[in-house]
């Protein structure tokens, strides 16, 4: 007997989908599926959010010099002649970052090829390419999602059966983060 669902599909399809189902999951907290994917979505759902609350504050934070680039009003980059060139001028600011401790690295890259990365896209659908941004998906959930669920010993899910799907008939469910 399988220890989990084939879902009818080929090992590479099915990772892929189920991949794209708890990024989906976990970005907006709520989707529509069939109850047996809904069933595989919860196993890989619940062991990424277990795994960003046990290291969510495993880091330490560090201040650090950075060089970023003067800007002038407009938010473009400021340009001095140097030696018959047009360079950049560059401020010195200190800035604080968070520095991960080996196993929260480790928890990190597991996060990450476990889901797919994100990017949003302006809702007005202008501009699409200049405005749009992508979502670091690792840091929503050590930073958003595990103080959610950091007091909770499980069962970050919730799969409500919504009855049959009009075309054929399947089992629909909605699964979302509790």
């Amino acid at each position: 007997m399988a220890t989990y669902r084939k879902l009818g599909r080929a090992t590479t399809q099915r990772n892929a989908m189920l991949k794209g189902l708890t990024t989906n999951l976990l970005y907006h907290g709520k989707i529509t599926t069939t109850v047996t994917r809904a069933k595989e979505i919860r196993r890989q759902a619940e062991r990424l959010i277990t795994l960003a609350v046990k290291e969510r504050d495993n880091f330490t934070e560090e201040k650090v010099k950075v060089k970023v680039p003067r800007k002038d009003a407009a938010g473009k980059r400021v340009k001095k002649e140097e030696n018959g060139k047009r360079v950049t001028v560059f401020d010195e600011v200190e800035k604080t970052i968070k520095k991960d401790s080996p196993t929260r690295l480790n928890a990190r890259r597991k996060i990450l090829s476990s889901i797919y990365s994100v990017t949003e896209v302006p809702a007005d659908g202008r501009r699409k390419r200049a405005l749009s941004k992508k979502v670091d998906m690792a840091a929503k959930l050590f930073d958003e999602i595990a103080p959610k669920y950091a007091n909770r010993p499980g069962g970050y899910t919730r799969i409500i059966k919504i009855g049959p799907r009009k075309g054929d008939a399947a089992e629909m469910a909605i699964i979302e983060l509790v």
